[in-house]
């Protein structure tokens, strides 16, 4: 533990014992009925993963699985499948596995059948540890989700977010948070007295980017997730907020505080070199990436009120186009994967706060969440799911929802979350 003045300040990769709890709000209007028998071999093994390849496809909501209590015996030889008996169940799908334990490893072997077009449709291993079920049964959900789905699952990305602990005698504590996207495995990444915002994650997951005000004003640091070791981006005497990692790793958009206001940078990573984006009397700031890395997306009050612009960064003295028009603040803007789209921050003629997209090719927004003050959205790197931050109540907690119209949250055991970044595929 280092002593820092101002404040105490731990940088440990240190694991709780609280973590998220994923709860199911609503499912898709047309899931894919799955049935899932437990994969044979070691009985222990299997009743884990099992638990937790349901539990991903479920949270997708984009997936039904019949009962375990309604399962039918099952005895496959040379791929012979009673198709029948699972169409009087109603199932769309089958999937059969096996675990092979050997001294160092844990094996899993799975095969998909549909039962409507009768055939087997994939056939797949997943290499694992034994001290790694989870992550093995989130490479293995991820398999059974794409060849069922047709996209990338997400079970084995990783989530960032701020857990807040108050109390009524000393200050908060704010601590940097990192967990599998179903809220397990908690790792704390840094702990301070001082808040923490905005963090961000590096395309290959080895990094985090984040703001912290430890030193009284806003920094943006990066730190390395496996040895916990940080730096400062950047020396300058001003608040330095908003980090965006470029999609090659390279660059980091920011917002720096200077001249009197605040602009959009980016920062070469290799040798420190700032390069001026944005030169308005109004507030710049909330840069993201898009996918290609030939744009970016950020929010600005230059228009009167919060709006949100996209610079291309092809053109040499590229004017920023606004491209939100409805309502008076849109804000915290990121792409959709393939770039159809936008997701961010609404505030809509009653006042309140909503999730919103907005494809490229509509004029119209859509209005995604009905909470009252929902923020920080995130999208999955499949594009086919967003987290974000919610309030109910007096608890500030994580929520999500899928495009097809599955809905989740996320409430932690302690303390409050907020700031939700999602990982890039890991994998």
């Amino acid at each position: 533990m280092k002593k820092i003045s101002l404040f105490a300040l731990f940088v440990l990769p240190l694991f709780c014992a609280s973590e998220l709890f994923l709860e199911i709000t609503k499912g898709s209007e047309d899931p894919f009925k799955v049935a899932m028998i437990p994969f044979a071999g070691n009985a222990s093994v299997s009743k884990k993963l099992n638990k937790v390849i349901r539990n991903d496809l479920s949270r997708t909501g984009e997936f039904s699985l019949l009962d375990e209590r309604l399962l039918l015996p099952l005895e496959v030889e040379n791929e012979e499948i009673n198709y029948q008996d699972w169409r009087l169940l109603g199932m769309d799908y089958l999937v059969v596995g096996n675990i092979v334990k050997e001294k160092n490893s844990i094996d899993v072997s799975y095969e998909i059948y549909d039962i409507q077009k009768r055939r087997k449709i994939r056939s797949s291993k997943v290499f694992g540890l034994p001290n790694q079920l989870r992550q093995l049964a989130h490479y293995t959900s991820d398999g059974i989700y794409e060849s069922i789905a047709g996209i990338k699952g997400i079970a084995s990305t990783k989530l960032l977010y701020v857990n807040e602990i108050k109390s009524e005698d000393i200050k908060s504590r704010y601590r940097l948070m990192l967990a599998d996207s179903d809220g397990a495995n908690e790792q704390t990444l840094l702990s301070s007295s001082e808040p923490i915002i905005s963090p961000s994650w590096s395309p290959d997951g080895k990094k985090v980017a984040y703001v912290s005000f430890e030193t009284g004003l806003a920094k943006v640091y990066i730190q390395n997730i496996a040895s916990g070791k940080r730096e400062s981006v950047l020396s300058k005497n001003t608040q330095i907020s908003s980090p965006s990692w470029s999609p090659d790793g390279k660059y980091l958009s920011l917002t720096i505080y200077q001249d009197g206001n605040a602009e959009i940078y980016i920062l070469r990573l290799r040798d420190k070199t700032l390069t001026r984006m944005t030169n308005q009397f109004a507030i710049d700031t909330e840069s993201s990436w898009s996918p290609k890395g030939n744009k970016i997306l950020f929010t600005s009050g230059r228009s009167g009120s919060p709006q949100i612009y996209e610079l291309d960064l092809r053109r040499l003295n590229s004017k920023a186009k606004r491209i939100s028009f409805e309502g008076s603040y849109n804000a915290k803007a990121s792409y959709l994967p393939n770039e159809e789209g936008i997701i961010f921050v609404h505030r809509s003629t009653d006042g309140l706060f909503h999730i919103a997209l907005k494809y490229k090719k509509e004029n119209f927004i859509r209005i995604l969440t009905e909470a009252k003050m929902d923020e920080s959205p995130s999208v999955a790197p499949n594009g086919n799911m967003v987290i974000y931050g919610i309030t109910e109540g007096d608890q500030s907690m994580l929520a999500g929802f899928s495009l097809s119209g599955a809905t989740f949250k996320l409430p932690a055991s302690k303390g409050e979350v907020r700031e939700p970044a999602w990982s890039n595929f890991l994998r």
